[in-house]
């Protein structure tokens, strides 16, 4: 296993793939794969400020993440536990669909999840204990036909989740992306921080 995974690890952080064929502009991967993962952090792509920084989700959709799941800076980065796989692992670009001319994040290009997902999945899924799908294109690719036709009714699916866990069934679960955009979201459902949410803190805590 640490031989395997220093090589991926290695193997992605040098990948200019979507940089060379002109895709990006600037290719930087972002994820996080410590050694022995229990708790697995499926995204979409790191946002900008992410990008930046090297880390991912070290931005205001962070803070909000790591609420929900009840782990500070320190564990959330350093506990060595938590791995953290995006669908495309290069900051997309902005779509420009907006006044300031940035709009919202482009979506993550499929060359990325066909290149690297399942080499990666090979090595980590098996290993996790709970596994955390943010946003659709993460729940798409983890849930099949087992997602439902809107974001709203696939999170709402969480009773189904829980109780396939407490079988002995690793814990899958969908959540809404933690940005700022999908605050009214959470306004219109207040169910899920009310009662998604201390479970997930709960079942994380389980296993960390």
């Amino acid at each position: 296993m640490p031989d395997t995974l220093r090589r991926l690890k290695t193997d992605l952080s040098a990948c200019r793939h979507c940089e060379e064929v002109g895709i990006l502009p600037r290719a930087r991967p972002v994820f996080q794969l410590p050694e022995n993962p229990v708790v697995g952090l499926f995204g979409q792509a790191p946002g900008n400020l992410a990008h930046q920084k090297g880390m991912p989700f070290m931005d205001p959709s962070g803070v909000r993440l790591r609420a929900w799941m009840g782990l500070n800076e320190e564990e959330f980065y350093e506990g060595g536990r938590l791995a953290i796989v995006p669908m495309a692992f290069c900051f997309p670009g902005y779509d420009g669909k907006s006044k300031t001319g940035k709009g919202g994040d482009l979506p993550p290009p499929k060359v990325c999840a066909e290149k690297w997902r399942a080499r990666a999945m090979d090595l980590i899924l098996p290993r996790l204990k709970v596994i955390l799908l943010v946003g659709g294109y993460a729940q798409r690719w983890h849930l099949g036909d087992k997602m439902k036709k809107t974001l709203t009714e696939t999170v709402a699916q969480w009773p189904r989740r829980f109780k396939e866990a407490a079988d002995g069934s690793p814990l899958y679960l969908p959540l809404p992306h933690p940005s700022w955009r999908n605050t009214a979201w959470l306004k219109r459902n207040p169910w899920f921080e009310e009662e998604v949410v201390p479970r997930l803190q709960n079942s994380i805590r389980a296993v960390w």
